[in-house]
């Protein structure tokens, strides 16, 4: 008992699904994707089996409106569910199911559908289709702000224990996942998932900095790393490798400041500052050296 959205984003071809419920660990039963075929939702007295089966029958050619018909005529308890399916070329197809417990129902889009049941109000679904189609930036970004409008227009009417989103590729090896993330159990999921997402952009951030520093694109990569701390000031992680890249680069009391302070954050980071060989962070020597003479380190 939940609502749920699957879509297609048009601009980059990548499928997304995302989930809030009052059930532990929804993302389990719900979500289910695969690169380059689509993505699926079930839920409402969930069978799960309709993930794997509609993606195997989407990934072997079949359109979602009849995979998703054939798998509904072999379940005797069709009438309990709720299913919906996007494929890779934005075709959609979704069931609610006549027995599906109140507020139930979903709403179809260009290449997305919005479903729910056991709702507090009617207007759950209506509103995360809006809410969709309103908003801007990444698929990942679209699909959160659907889930807020749902909690908004009043959402589970048990209230709110689990979420989750999933976005994988236009293309690729099956298992391959631009996003994924669970919150098994928490008294505010959605402000949860939505503080993982930012964590999860902060670091892939972090990773094009490393790549674009390597590359000698120095400025590029600073850029990186400054809106990645932006968006987790408080990881030590970030602050670690960010301080050796800067000390790298010539910036080496900058560097030094953020190592310390990650340093500050967890000592451990001391240990490995004193492991790393140049080869692997061109930056720790200068670090190391610093630290030592600091008296205040």
């Amino acid at each position: 008992m939940t609502y749920s959205i699957v879509a297609r984003d048009a601009a980059t071809g990548e499928l997304g699904v995302a989930v809030q419920s009052h059930w532990f660990s929804v993302g389990s039963v719900v979500t289910w994707g695969e690169a380059g075929v689509g993505v699926v939702a079930t839920q409402s007295i969930a069978e799960p089996a309709y993930g794997p089966r509609l993606l195997d029958r989407l990934a072997a050619g079949e359109e979602p409106r009849a995979a998703l018909e054939a798998e509904l005529a072999a379940d005797d308890r069709a009438r309990f569910r709720q299913v919906a399916a996007v494929d890779v070329a934005g075709r959609v197809a979704v069931h609610t199911g006549g027995s599906c417990i109140e507020f139930a129902g979903h709403r179809e889009g260009d290449g997305f559908s919005a479903q729910a049941n056991m709702m507090a109000t009617g207007d759950v679904w209506p509103a995360m289709a809006s809410a969709f189609e309103a908003a801007e930036g990444p698929v990942a970004r679209r699909l959160m702000a659907a889930l807020d409008a749902a909690e908004t227009a009043g959402g589970d009417v048990r209230g709110r224990q689990s979420a989750a989103l999933l976005v994988v590729p236009a293309e690729g090896e099956p298992w391959r996942r631009a996003v994924e993330l669970r919150v098994e159990d928490h008294p505010e999921p959605l402000a949860e998932l939505g503080r993982l997402l930012d964590l999860r952009d902060a670091y892939d951030l972090a990773n094009e900095a490393d790549e674009l520093a390597s590359a000698g694109r120095f400025d590029e990569a600073g850029e990186r790393g400054r809106r990645a701390l932006e968006l987790a000031p408080d990881s030590a992680e970030l602050m670690f490798w960010a301080g050796l890249g800067l000390a790298h680069r010539g910036q080496v009391e900058l560097g030094v400041a953020m190592v310390r302070r990650a340093i500050e954050l967890h000592a451990g980071w001391a240990d490995l500052l004193g492991r790393l060989s140049q080869e692997i962070a061109p930056g720790a020597g200068a670090v190391r050296e610093a630290l030592t003479l600091d008296p205040s380190s």
